[in-house]
C-alpha cells in the first residue's frame, strides 16, 4: 500500500513504464525462483524501501538494480516482517489480512 509521500510517484509515467518493462523481463517471483518454484510475479518491489528522503532520488526509486519482482505472498511477507504488517502468514503458509 502506498504511503502518502509516494502517492504521486506510483502514478507517474516513468514508474509505470519501468515497472511494466521489469515485469515483462523477469516474469516470475524472484524469491520463489530462488527456492526452486515458478510463481508468476505481480508486484515490482523496491529492495531499498522508498522513504520521504529517497523517493525522489532516481538512483533509488527508478533504478532497476533496486527492484525485485514478487508474487503477492512474498510481497505480503516482506511488508509483514516484525509482525506489524497488514498481513499474517499462518503455519500452513496461508495469507490473511490482519484485523
Amino acid at each position: 500500500m502506498a504511503r502518502e509521500f509516494t502517492e504521486g510517484f506510483y502514478g507517474k509515467i516513468a514508474w509505470r513504464r519501468l515497472a511494466s518493462l521489469y515485469k515483462k523481463k523477469v516474469k516470475f517471483c524472484e524469491r520463489c525462483m530462488r527456492n526452486g518454484e515458478l510463481v508468476a510475479g505481480e508486484i515490482v518491489h523496491h529492495k531499498i524501501h522508498l522513504s520521504p528522503e529517497n523517493y525522489k532520488d532516481v538512483n533509488v526509486a527508478l533504478n532497476e538494480a533496486n527492484l525485485e519482482l514478487l508474487c503477492r505472498k512474498c510481497h505480503a511477507l516482506e511488508h509483514s516482517k516484525g509482525g506489524k504488517g497488514r498481513y499474517i502468514i499462518d503455519d500452513n503458509g496461508d495469507l490473511f489480512i490482519r484485523e
